[in-house]
């Protein structure tokens, strides 16, 4: 590693850490892009790939595709330096990264075949101050929204999406009107894929660990180029050369309540998790994980989370959310200064200016972006697994977690079951996200059930 010891006692946090440099020390500049570059080539894909996925659901041409990648690295960009940074109470002022949420593809997706563009935007905008006022009474709803709820929430995400990802790895929607989905070069294609990224990173080299994903994407972009699956012919047609200007509210706006009830229960439950990334990289970064200054930074974090979200769609990208895997980067570099964060928002504005980053990314063969995000996705979905297993599961937690996931995957899996149910009701529950979240929510919080020494007295008295 290029980054050299420094003596530990210089920084603040050397008593409860082995970091290097601390939240508010500034490392020269040659450190601090080496530890901004990991940062970067941690997230990148992460950014690009929501909108990949959008665009390739919703179909949209190469020119708006691109544009759409361009504006979420640079919408990254903003929000990265306002979490950093720290404006009033809005940024948490910790090395937190801010890119494009997962969570959010579902009922995006849903909301654009519904309305498009205009749709989308709107109540993404719309939806956010949900985000921004838990951040203000996040106290009240921890007995609502606890683990067990934002675990199958999470867990119904993750496998909702495992579906988005087959469907590219078949070769995406357009393989599905020539005849070639599921075709030996599609499925071979994202096996390579897949199988590559599982290489890197079961290696234990920590930089091929990290660029597990961008190096898995690079070899299959390479391969498909080498079929002749890529034509770079038509990136002279959408101003390859030029500059993006963001250009506010390009699509317009637009707004219906089913949408905005769906996407709004998804910015509850990043609230939840951006607590828990703001609360680890409190504790990796050598700062408190409680009392007053941990309130403040826990409140700003969320506060800010769901005010980029919003800024995101001004400038026509989709919601942010905190990328917890950078807290392992902290880790692996030593550097927890937020002066850092700076640089890697100032990189992502500027990928985000040039069309030819979006371009080349968007010409990116469905196969190959599916072989990765197949992973991804089934990653999300263990994720919400893990959370499940922290909540300890008694009859009351099977309940919730059977009753939630059935109608959640019962819906995702059988739509045609609301064809019969008024236009309203089955605008509101036609994802199964919002289904087997709302289910679970209120399945939390109404079934009681008598556990352990109740049940012994109970039958004790029906003997006597």
């Amino acid at each position: 590693m290029d980054i050299q010891t420094k003596k530990e006692q210089t920084s603040p946090a050397s008593s409860t850490s082995d970091l290097i440099y601390g939240l508010n020390e500034r490392p020269p500049l040659k450190e601090t892009l080496f530890a901004a570059l990991q940062h970067l080539l941690a997230i990148f894909v992460g950014i690009i790939t929501p909108p990949l996925i959008i665009c390739e659901a919703l179909r949209t041409d190469l020119a708006t595709t691109g544009f759409m990648v361009s504006m979420a690295l640079f919408a990254s960009g903003v929000s990265t330096f306002i979490q950093c940074k720290k404006f009033g109470p809005v940024g948490c002022g910790l090395l937190c990264i801010q890119g494009t949420s997962f969570s959010f593809i579902g009922p995006i997706i849903t909301a654009g075949l519904q309305g498009g563009l205009p749709l989308v935007f709107g109540v993404c905008m719309a939806a956010s101050p949900v985000e921004m006022i838990v951040s203000r009474t996040f106290k009240y709803l921890r007995h609502i929204i606890t683990p067990l709820v934002s675990g199958i929430v999470v867990l119904l995400i993750g496998l909702s999406l495992i579906k988005v990802g087959v469907v590219s790895c078949g070769g995406g929607f357009d393989a599905m009107k020539n005849g070639t989905f599921g075709s030996i070069e599609n499925v071979g294609l994202a096996a390579i894929v897949l199988g590559s990224v599982l290489f890197f990173n079961r290696c234990n080299n920590k930089y091929l660990r990290m660029s597990s994903i961008v190096l898995g994407l690079g070899l299959g972009y390479g391969i498909a180029f080498a079929m002749g699956k890529v034509d770079f012919s038509q990136t002279f047609t959408t101003g390859f050369w030029s500059i993006n200007i963001p250009m506010p509210f390009k699509y317009g706006l637009d707004f219906n309540f089913s949408s905005f009830l769906a996407l709004g229960l998804i910015y509850l439950i990043t609230a939840i998790e951006a607590t828990g990334d703001v609360t680890a990289n409190s504790m990796i970064s050598g700062e408190p994980i409680e009392g007053e200054t941990y309130l403040k930074r826990v409140s700003g974090g969320v506060l800010a989370d769901g005010f980029n979200s919003c800024l995101a769609g001004v400038f026509n990208s989709f919601p942010n959310s905190i990328f917890a895997q950078n807290n392992g980067i902290i880790q692996l570099t030593g550097v927890a200064s937020r002066y850092v964060g700076y640089y890697i928002a100032g990189m992502l504005v500027l990928l985000g200016l040039f069309p030819i980053v979006g371009t080349i990314f968007s010409l990116m063969p469905a196969p190959v972006l599916g072989g990765a995000t197949l992973l991804m996705f089934g990653t999300v979905a263990s994720a919400g697994v893990r959370i499940i297993s922290s909540h300890k599961i008694d009859r009351k937690a099977t309940l919730v977690l059977a009753v939630s996931l059935a109608l959640g995957l019962g819906v995702e899996l059988m739509p045609d079951i609301l064809n019969q149910a008024p236009q309203s009701i089955k605008a509101i529950f036609s994802s199964g996200i919002t289904t087997g979240g709302l289910t679970a929510i209120l399945a939390n919080a109404l079934i009681r059930v008598k556990e352990g020494s109740d049940e012994r007295k109970d039958e004790r008295e029906i003997i006597e």
